[in-house]
């Protein structure tokens, strides 16, 4: 190489090092302005307020007789039910319902396969009227033996026959008498063989036990039909269920804490809730007298003062037991309520968020009565503090507002 090539490139500045460092001072402050950034984002959310809607808490004054004292919610039950079935295993061969048909008592429902119950109650007359039968044959032979006695008897006063044909004339007579009680005996059996085949048959034919409507349809022609479950799932045990729709009546569950509000024939409004506008005149028709430990209710029957063709079973209903005297001299006159759409639940107990000085403050709150879109707080509030009613669903205490 020429030396002064040499000379040259040694006089040349490196300036791959420097570009290594501007390079890396990029990236770092790349970082600061996105760390500052998430920062900003963040103090800005948790220094923004959140909406809500707030309703001061009202006093309301309480009414006299007919004010609402407890609310509850059930269901339409009916106390006559029942899903029809056969009294024998056999094969359903016709079916005469359909779902919401009208059924009488008695009517017939479905007809089961009769052809073997029909041989065997020909097979047990048959053998009452040999028996039958057997029983004249038998009283035939008797007045023979009672006239071969009344011979032999002659016969022996006149020296002719012996003592001993005589003894064995009336053993034949006693003995024919005899089997006359035990033939007898099996015409009685026979006959009622034949009304027990009789009876089989009559169950091949189901009918309704009460007057009531179809519910339900559980059984087609050519399926097998038994009162107990058998047959590995493919047996049918009912062929309909008919409801009662005069036993209509409401079951509620109320808590046991609140039962003290409850009699027996008490006025209570019932409000389907199909039908929220419609207000049923009902009363109390019993507490069942057994609570449920496991959670701590009581149940209460409910009637309606009367029926509707829109009742139907296994509705839901919301019922409002009434007041049925006068207040007590010295009792509370007023009550303090709010919005039900401002109660919220937190592990099993009522809150509510209230709104003071731009914040909110959660508070637990204990609910009397809650009727129409109103609920009576018997404690945790004082009238005037506003709660709120709309806001977010992971609404906090603390928040800001």
């Amino acid at each position: 190489m020429n030396p002064e090539t040499k000379n040259l490139d040694a006089l040349r500045i490196d300036r791959s090092e420097g570009r290594q460092t501007r390079w890396g001072l990029w990236v770092i402050l790349l970082i600061v302005i996105l760390a500052a950034a998430g920062a900003s984002v963040l103090w800005i959310r948790r220094s923004a307020a959140l909406s809500v809607r707030t309703v001061p808490v009202e006093e309301a004054a309480i009414g006299g007789k007919g004010r609402t004292i407890l609310n509850a919610s059930g269901y339409v039950t009916a106390r006559r039910r029942a899903t029809v079935s056969s009294k024998v295993t056999g094969k359903v061969i016709e079916v005469f319902v359909e779902e919401g048909m009208k059924v009488a008592e008695g009517q017939v429902l479905a007809r089961l396969d009769r052809s073997n119950v029909s041989a065997v109650l020909d097979l047990a007359e048959a053998q009452l009227k040999s028996a039958e039968s057997g029983l004249e044959e038998t009283r035939v032979r008797i007045r023979e033996a009672d006239l071969t006695l009344g011979r032999t008897r002659k016969l022996v006063a006149e020296k002719v026959a012996s003592q001993a044909d005589l003894d064995a004339a009336e053993a034949e007579a006693d003995s024919l008498r005899a089997r006359l009680l035990r033939q007898a005996e099996d015409v009685k059996v026979a006959a009622r063989q034949v009304a027990l085949s009789r009876q089989d048959l009559e169950d091949t034919v189901i009918r309704a036990p009460f007057s009531g409507v179809v519910t339900s349809k559980n059984a087609q022609p050519g399926e097998m039909i038994s009162p107990i479950s058998a047959g590995g799932g493919f047996t049918r045990t009912g062929i309909c269920t008919i409801v009662d729709m005069s036993s209509l009546e409401v079951e509620v569950d109320v808590n046991e804490s609140y039962i003290n509000r409850v009699a027996a024939g008490q006025p209570v409004e019932a409000v389907l809730d199909s039908y929220p506008d419609w207000k049923i005149p009902s009363k109390v028709i019993a507490i069942i007298p057994s609570a449920d430990r496991e959670k701590a209710t009581v149940k209460i029957r409910i009637g309606f003062e009367g029926l509707d063709p829109k009742i139907l079973p296994d509705m839901g209903v919301k019922v409002a037991f009434r007041e049925t005297e006068e207040p007590k001299e010295g009792a509370r006159a007023s009550v303090l309520q709010i919005p039900r759409s401002a109660l919220r639940s937190e592990k099993g107990q009522d809150i509510v968020f209230i709104v003071s000085n731009g914040k909110v403050e959660r508070r637990a709150v204990r609910v009397g009565v809650s009727e129409n879109e109103k609920a009576t707080i018997d404690s945790g509030l004082h009238e005037g503090e506003k709660v709120v009613v709309e806001g977010p669903a992971d609404l906090a205490d603390g928040a800001r507002v």
